[in-house]
């Protein structure tokens, strides 16, 4: 089997950065590189890469409902309003990753996204603008591709855009995650019986 992919106890080959642990595979399949459009996932997912800087993915999946919960479901209008009081909340809560910066840095960025949504109607309609074309993406997508490439011309652009805007915990590595889970890049790797399904939802996507 070649590098990068994983053979499951059900006979499908995945990805293998999942390693077989149920909650892992489950977001493999049902979540990651799927297109997004709606807002708060978007905001979400932003901000969760954020808190996800210096740990791993599955240690913020695995906190993810005490995120939600400790952030207003993602709300960034309800985010944006958000004080001292629920900072000092924040850092008191078990449930979440309690780093004070990045807390912050939520607060900030929901503000951030109110002025996006403004200017462009949608935070999605924002993001989507930066879906790197046919010509920037490589012509087979395999496993070397992938940890040979953590950041792109596109995610620096818009982690430059992102930081201009004002926006905190964005840089380059951090965006094109954010990038790969959304859906923004199709990056299950050629094998994973979910590149089909995903190529196949992002051409039917009507684009914001």
């Amino acid at each position: 089997m070649a590098k990068g992919l994983l053979e499951g106890d059900d006979g499908r080959v995945r990805c293998a950065w999942h390693g077989n642990l149920d909650d892992y595979r489950r977001y493999h399949d049902a979540e990651w590189g799927h297109p997004v459009v709606s807002d708060h996932r978007l905001f979400e997912k932003i901000c969760l890469e954020g808190f996800q800087s210096g740990l791993s993915w599955l240690t913020i999946l695995r906190k993810r409902e005490g995120f939600r919960a400790a952030f207003a479901g993602f709300d960034f209008d309800k985010v944006a309003g958000f004080g001292d009081d629920d900072i000092v909340r924040c850092l008191a809560d078990p449930g979440i990753v309690r780093h004070r910066g990045k807390i912050v840095s939520t607060i900030n960025n929901a503000r951030r996204a109110q002025a996006l949504r403004d200017e462009f109607g949608t935070l999605a309609r924002y993001f989507w603008s930066f879906e790197p074309g046919p010509d920037e993406r490589p012509a087979r997508v395999d496993w070397e591709t992938i940890v040979a490439n953590p950041t792109t011309p596109t995610s620096v652009r818009l982690s430059k855009d992102l930081k201009k805007r004002g926006w905190t915990f964005v840089g380059p590595t951090t965006v094109y995650a954010f990038m790969q889970a959304m859906g923004l890049v199709n990056d299950h790797v050629e094998g994973c019986f979910c590149r089909a399904e995903v190529e196949e939802k992002r051409n039917r996507l009507e684009r914001p």
